[in-house]
């Protein structure tokens, strides 16, 4: 714990002393705050957040606690508690398959995905941690090895956004409706919620998200001329107990008297981290009311922290209140019999799906990297279908290694996503966009989501941790929105797990889903064709119809699959009319 941290100007640390460990074998300690002294203090698990608090007696520090040579002008003293957490056991940390997300974060895999981030590990002298992605470096590189950005430079252009706030038009259900049709939520509080303990390696989930993607934004001219801005509120407790337990909410709201607390390992919250949470969903929240009243077309919830790890009564991966959940039940509040949520983080949303899995109005689908349960947080196989009326309403994408490019997502969209999408024909969809997965996916799948039911739709910011890829990507997801996007052809075909994994899903999912049954059989016929030595050789586009330019030699027997019979012909007909076999992505 540093030394220079300082209680929270308006927050009082609580006054009484944990006299017991609630929680056993967890070894807890920190430093006094004061005197910078080693302090073993007892600890205790309030409602799931893991806590200490330093032990005084009378003023005095005893053996167990602080050494302070001044116990009057300690901070433990004086307050009664001081909050440290660190070495927590290894079952705790571990309480999802897939070990803790912050596990996960420097992989070297292609994507930009969340691994290997250990916040224990020793400090090792001599290195620098990139700004843009937060990955080590030698000091004798000047450059990061993994996402090639000079050392020392940072997120630029976020003090244009601060000045364009105030000439952005707001759009509320009490104010006059808005010229623009897309709207952004956002509120600088939310940059407060950051992690204050120092530890080896910066935390992935930091301010700086923010910043950089509301930095491009204006200076792509987006904002605040072709967006109008949803005032910001914090979301009532009323809302919360439609998605969390009162035991979970409370230990949220609990943490604004503390310095700084952890749910899990890698899921922190400071004094500000209430707030933030309660802005992020409240933002989530309205922005869904007023696409499904028609007040606005589509939305941009830029905010954190993120949410769709955090289950019915538990914060996980970085998450606190699960604003995707929110937003659903807003839309339903707003007039809408069912909401499409499509998660293409990197990471399987397994909070939102565990508060819908017994919810036939809310669809699930969700495109993550799992290797077999081994990637965090292990949850979302394709067998995960839902539960008693919601069977069927659970879609898992489960990817089995990463890596995983733009023609894998597109395919599984084509032939999974859109197919189910235009059955279920949402009121509204609501995307949970990580940008740590594939680039051009989030272009493409914007795209053609944009088609579905007249085009309302909210784009929630998940995870992403590389700024530069963030940042483009939510752009480039925010032109699509107001109508500026540009097209992104995809030039290769599905690889051979890719294609793998899709079918394995049709398998499952066209018992619930029938129109999948044409194409999950015409594509196991012609798999074993599909990869041929053929596949081997790049081929020049040859002027086949369709949304793929594929590269092997069976192009014509997949389009025949995709794009004749049955699935086309339901296809042509939802959306906006616009069939989705047309060369426009």
């Amino acid at each position: 714990m540093a030394s220079d941290m300082q209680p929270l100007s308006g927050h009082e640390i609580p006054t009484r002393a944990v006299e017991n460990c609630g929680v056993s074998d967890h070894t807890c300690h920190g430093k006094c705050q004061s005197c910078d002294s080693d302090v073993k203090p007892s600890c205790a698990e309030v409602n799931g957040i893991s806590l200490s608090f330093g032990s005084h007696t009378d003023g005095k520090a005893s053996k167990e606690t602080c050494d302070c040579a001044d116990p009057d002008g300690c901070l433990i003293a004086t307050n009664g508690s001081c909050m440290a957490i660190d070495e927590l056991t290894q079952e705790f940390e571990r309480e999802q398959a897939g070990a803790t997300l912050e596990d996960l974060i420097f992989s070297n895999d292609e994507e930009e995905d969340d691994s290997d981030w250990d916040p224990a590990s020793s400090l090792v002298m001599n290195r620098w941690f990139c700004l843009n992605c937060t990955l080590p470096n030698v000091d004798a590189v000047m450059y990061c090895l993994n996402c090639h950005e000079l050392k020392g430079s940072g997120v630029d252009g976020y003090d244009a956004f601060k000045t364009q706030i105030a000439e952005a038009a707001l759009v509320s259900p009490d104010t006059e409706l808005s010229e623009v049709s897309t709207a952004i939520g956002f509120d600088e509080r939310m940059l407060l919620h950051s992690e204050l303990e120092v530890k080896p390696n910066p935390h992935p989930e930091r301010p700086d998200r923010l910043r950089a993607i509301a930095a491009s934004l204006s200076a792509a001219g987006i904002f605040p001329s072709k967006c109008a801005l949803v005032p910001p509120r914090e979301i009532t407790k009323e809302e919360l107990l439609m998605v969390h337990t009162s035991d979970h909410i409370e230990s949220v709201e609990q943490t604004k008297n503390m310095l700084y607390s952890y749910f899990t390992s890698d899921t922190y919250a400071n004094g500000h981290s209430a707030c933030a949470a309660k802005l992020a969903a409240g933002l989530c929240a309205d922005l869904a009311s007023l696409i499904v009243s028609g007040r606005v077309q589509n939305g941009f919830a830029m905010v954190r922290p993120p949410g769709h790890h955090a289950g019915v009564k538990q914060a996980m991966g970085f998450c606190l209140h699960n604003n995707a959940a929110v937003a659903a039940l807003a839309a339903k509040r707003a007039g809408a019999k069912k909401v499409l949520i499509v998660d293409w983080d990197v990471h399987h949303g397994n909070g939102t799906q565990e508060i819908f899995e017994g919810d036939k109005s809310v669809l699930y689908v969700s495109l993550h990297r799992h290797e077999y349960g081994n990637f965090y947080p292990g949850t979302g196989a394709a067998h995960e279908v839902g539960i008693l009326d919601g069977q069927g309403f659970s879609v898992n994408i489960p990817w089995s290694r990463g890596g995983v490019g733009d023609n894998d997502y597109i395919f599984a969209f084509k032939t999974v996503v859109l197919p189910i999408a235009a059955e279920f024909a949402p009121d509204i969809t609501i995307i949970s966009a990580g940008f740590d997965a594939a680039r051009g996916c989030a272009i493409t799948c914007s795209r053609q989501i944009v088609s579905i039911h007249g085009g309302r739709l909210l784009v929630i910011l998940e995870g992403g941790y590389n700024l530069r890829s963030i940042s483009s990507s939510a752009t480039e997801v925010v032109k699509v929105l107001v109508g500026d996007g540009s097209s992104f052809d995809v030039a290769t075909a599905p690889s051979k797990e890719g294609l793998e994994t899709v079918l394995q899903v049709l398998k499952i999912q066209q018992q619930f889903w029938p129109i999948l049954g044409p194409t999950y059989a015409s594509l196991q016929a012609h798999q074993g064709s599909f990869f041929s030595k053929s596949t081997s050789k790049k081929r020049k586009h040859s002027g086949v119809p369709g949304p793929f330019w594929w590269n092997f030699g069976s192009k014509r027997l997949l389009y025949k699959a995709l794009y004749e019979g049955p699935l086309l012909r339901k296809i042509k007909g939802f959306g906006q009319g616009k069939a989705i076999d047309s060369a426009e992505p």
